[in-house]
């Protein structure tokens, strides 16, 4: 470490691993000041040499944090700090005003909200300005049926560079969301007499949406290593999964599980929706790379969303399809209507062009990765005699998984009614007693809130017990 910080050693006999040790240093130091913006750190080998750690040790160190937005590197040059946004670091001496939950209407902890104090309004309004001034008749002309052409190229962009997903822009559909993707999706692939696969615990409203069309449903229970495969010829021909971030338990398919499924769709001339919800917010290591990546077989039809990453008041959200579907997708949307609105398409593809999208990506990673940390070593520390938590360190959600006696539906509907946004476990399966549990929002609530949440929470539990 540079000579005017505190010292620091990594403790061998941690089950911390030594690059995270070094990144919680550093991190501690870049966020208290200690390490200015624009400051070097010391060259890898320098470092792994005084504090007698392999290189690559310090690299995975370094790395992580280029990941998490605390560090910069550049090719040929030194590992920089980055500079902190206004909303990490308020000004000393400028305390942040207390949130006024009851104006916001929000419950705490809710699961799936983002929070939108941390949306970027001046960078967003200067990109709306921008375009105004320049091309003001992109904000409601050229938009064209299946999606801006700009935006589109900057989806196909982001999803090769976060997702792993080579993809064209013509391969590209914006929709009004992920709720119009899965629509389209499930009118060009499922067939009148097929099923559905969806997993169990899933997201309810896929089932809902997909029973809403008159389509059979098929359960795919869940094992270690994700939803199970569907027998080849058992009529299923869609399945929908989360792969990269399951919904509501957490984790991630396994890579052989995948390529089970990619087999599946192969044999069965089957069809795999990946819903890709959250998975940018990956809090260890890189994000996963997406299903749709690593299918050769081009049977996996991707569906991405700007409600969590960015807003969900723009309603957006975009299919990735492989080549050979493009042409079902388009007769599809064809045949229901465009829903997206045009006029912020042009916007965001500006917003994403100038790197404002991505430095707000970094922000928000950085702030939800500590909240959901706090968050499980506060529900490890204050409700191990009630549940257990699996930190699968990524996504918006955290389970309590409670214990048998305590019931998921009885502690949910009272702590709803005291403000907290729980939602019971339970009500994501259709297998009856399978599932206990409460399911919270890990990223709508600074730490404070997050604080008086599980004291609510607690108190809930201990009334209803």
């Amino acid at each position: 470490m540079p000579s005017d910080l505190p010292a620091f050693m990594p403790d061998r006999r941690s089950d911390v691993p030594i690059f995270e040790q070094i990144c919680t240093a550093l991190r501690s130091r870049i966020r208290s000041g200690a390490l200015a913006t624009g400051a070097r750190l010391p060259a890898t080998r320098a470092l792994a040499g005084d504090l007698g750690v392999a290189r690559a040790t310090v690299v995975t160190a370094y790395e992580q944090l280029v990941a998490e937005g605390y560090l910069m590197a550049r090719r040929g040059s030194a590992y920089t700090v980055c500079a902190m946004g206004e909303v990490e670091l308020p000004a000393k001496g400028t305390p942040t005003p207390p949130a006024d939950l009851s104006e916001r209407g929000d419950l705490l902890l809710e699961a799936g909200q983002p929070d939108m104090r941390l949306f970027p309004h001046r960078a967003w309004a200067k990109a709306v300005a921008r375009l105004c001034r320049t091309r003001p008749e992109d904000m409601l002309m050229g938009c064209g049926r299946f999606g801006h052409p700009e935006l589109r190229q900057a989806i196909a962009a982001h999803v090769n560079d976060w997702r792993g997903i080579a993809a064209r822009p013509d391969q590209v559909l914006v929709t009004s969301g992920a709720t119009e993707a899965l629509d389209v999706c499930l009118a060009a692939l499922a067939s009148s007499t097929g099923a559905v696969g969806v997993e169990d615990p899933g997201y309810p409203p896929i089932r809902r949406f997909a029973q809403a069309q008159g389509r059979r449903i098929r359960d795919l229970a869940l094992d270690s290593q994700g939803a199970e495969v569907p027998t080849t010829g058992d009529g299923t021909d869609v399945v929908v999964l989360t792969p990269s971030h399951q919904y509501p338990l957490g984790g991630a398919m396994s890579a052989g599980r995948r390529q089970e499924f990619v087999r599946w769709a192969a044999q069965s001339q089957g069809w795999i929706i990946e819903d890709d919800y959250d998975s940018e917010f990956r809090y260890a290591g890189r994000p996963i790379p997406a299903l749709a990546g690593v299918d050769g077989q081009g049977r996996t039809v991707y569906i991405g969303s700007f409600s969590k990453i960015f807003s969900n008041s723009l309603r957006m959200g975009y299919i990735v399809a492989p080549e050979a579907l493009v042409e079902r997708l388009v007769r599809a949307m064809r045949r229901k209507g465009a829903r997206a609105s045009a006029m912020p398409q042009a916007a965001l593809a500006e917003f994403m062009q100038h790197g404002e999208f991505y430095r707000h990506l970094r922000r928000v990673r950085r702030i939800y990765a500590e909240r959901h940390r706090t968050l499980i070593a506060r529900l490890r520390s204050d409700f191990s005699d009630v549940g257990h938590v699996e930190d699968y360190q990524a996504g918006m959600q955290v389970v309590l998984h409670l214990r048998p006696e305590i019931c998921d539906q009885t502690v949910t509907t009272a702590a709803r009614a005291a403000g907290v946004g729980a939602e019971a476990l339970s009500s994501y399966s259709r297998r009856a007693g399978a599932f206990n549990g409460v399911v919270l929002g890990a990223c709508l609530n600074d730490l404070d809130e997050q604080a008086e949440a599980l004291s609510r929470l607690r108190a809930t539990i201990s009334s209803t017990g």
